[in-house]
């Protein structure tokens, strides 16, 4: 196909390898790989085999149900990409946006769907989305379907296909309900696993021991420090993740943020601007940043440790992309011990600690305000209540390049 050579690929990630032949000769799948390893053009690209070499045009023949807008959206822009000259037509189906045009794309011929559970139910129910000539289903990020709420639409959506059908579920780890998920759905699947236990070799990990009134302090200082193109920082809540961008902001640097409270206009516009430069720091919260796909990711910034050892690799998966280095720093407070030792304990080895030289770490924190609920005027709400979390390191990617630091 011409939009292979197009896009750029030259030879198949071990994902692709392993499932493409197994796609192609019709085998279901369950496959496990990092965000980044090529999942994507891995269930792609069979779906493209399967259209352009047998059945009829101009039918719904292709489901791939994911759990955010942004990964729907990126998901078609890969098909877009790989189908160029093909004149194959692909759909995004989801909330948050008016349904007339999602509408009229099924009534166009779309061949392929990429929809989000809760809009596509309500367009089958509604007789818009016929789902009877489905010949292949993809079932992405099975796990943060589940983590979303989404397995009982998703369970319904699998009973309004034909049983008759090729079914890949991709998902990064296998909590009880995705297993019996895979298991009531998939026949005989050909089990396909890329070492989704530990974050991918090309990234660099650090960790910034910071007392929690200063961690906003420390994170502006290591973007002043860190001269980088693009730079994704993770906040624990959306509160938060808006509070962190407009004090980047505040600073002089070109930012935007994804949380759950904006828009979807104000999404997309984010998503937009983060991958054309016009911000290249952008602040985001675990699941809108779900499935975010920017290769020129240099850094991942924890400015909260995640709660679990799975969201710390979903995290670092941004960065170090397609065998590029990249960098992963995560802000870390007393109370991450037990996350960091969790994590140590997957990657085989201790992360190393990094302090900023000439950063006042002793400063003290700012005087409780009058009245006493504990918030000091100039101390970040959050940050008081509950310390930060550590952030990976950056090491080379491209020109960008850490201050000198000093290990400790």
């Amino acid at each position: 196909m011409v939009g292979i050579k197009k896009a750029g690929y030259e030879t198949a990630t071990p994902i692709q390898e392993a499932a493409i032949p197994a796609a192609v000769r019709g085998r279901d799948i369950i496959g496990t790989a990092q965000t980044g390893t090529g999942k994507t053009a891995a269930f792609v690209l069979p779906i493209l085999n399967k259209l352009l070499s047998s059945g009829q045009r101009g039918l719904t023949r292709a489901l791939i149900v994911t759990p955010t807008r942004e990964l729907a959206e990126q998901i078609n822009d890969v098909i877009k990409e790989l189908s160029a000259g093909t004149k194959v037509r692909s759909a995004t189906i989801y909330g948050g946006v008016g349904a007339n045009p999602q509408i009229q794309a099924l009534r166009n011929g779309a061949e392929i769907l990429v929809a989000c559970p809760g809009r596509l139910l309500d367009l089958i129910n509604q007789g818009h989305a016929k789902m009877g000539n489905i010949e292949i289903l993809v079932l992405d990020e099975a796990d943060r379907m589940f983590d979303m709420g989404f397995l009982p639409d998703v369970k319904r959506i699998v009973k309004a296909v034909p049983e008759k059908r090729q079914t890949m579920l991709f998902s990064a780890t296998f909590p009880s309900e995705v297993e019996f998920l895979a298991s009531s759905t998939l026949k005989n699947p050909q089990k396909i696993a890329m070492g989704i236990s530990r974050p991918a070799y090309t990234v660099t990990h650090a960790l910034y021991p910071v007392p929690p009134h200063l961690k906003s302090q420390l994170l502006l200082e290591l973007l002043k420090r860190t001269d980088t193109d693009s730079v994704l920082i993770f906040a624990r809540t959306k509160y938060r993740a808006q509070k962190v961008s407009q004090q980047i902001l505040r600073a002089g640097f070109k930012v935007t943020s994804l949380h759950g409270d904006r828009s979807q206009g104000q999404r997309q516009s984010a998503l937009k601007g983060f991958k054309d430069g016009t911000h290249n720091i952008m602040v985001a919260t675990d699941i809108a940043a779900r499935g975010l796909d920017v290769e020129s990711i240099s850094h991942v910034i924890n400015y909260d440790m995640p709660d679990t050892a799975d969201a710390y690799i979903h995290r670092i998966g941004r960065t170090g992309r397609a065998q590029r280095t990249g960098d992963a720093f995560t802000l870390v407070t007393d109370e991450d011990k037990d996350m960091i030792k969790i994590l140590e304990r997957i990657m085989g080895s201790p992360l190393k600690r990094e302090t900023l030289d000439g950063f006042d770490y002793k400063a003290p924190a700012p005087p409780k305000a009058a009245g006493g609920d504990g918030r000091g005027r100039g101390a970040p709400r959050d940050d008081a209540r509950r310390p930060p979390r550590p952030a990976p390191t950056p090491k080379s990617y491209g020109r960008n390049r850490l201050a000198p630091r000093k290990a400790r």
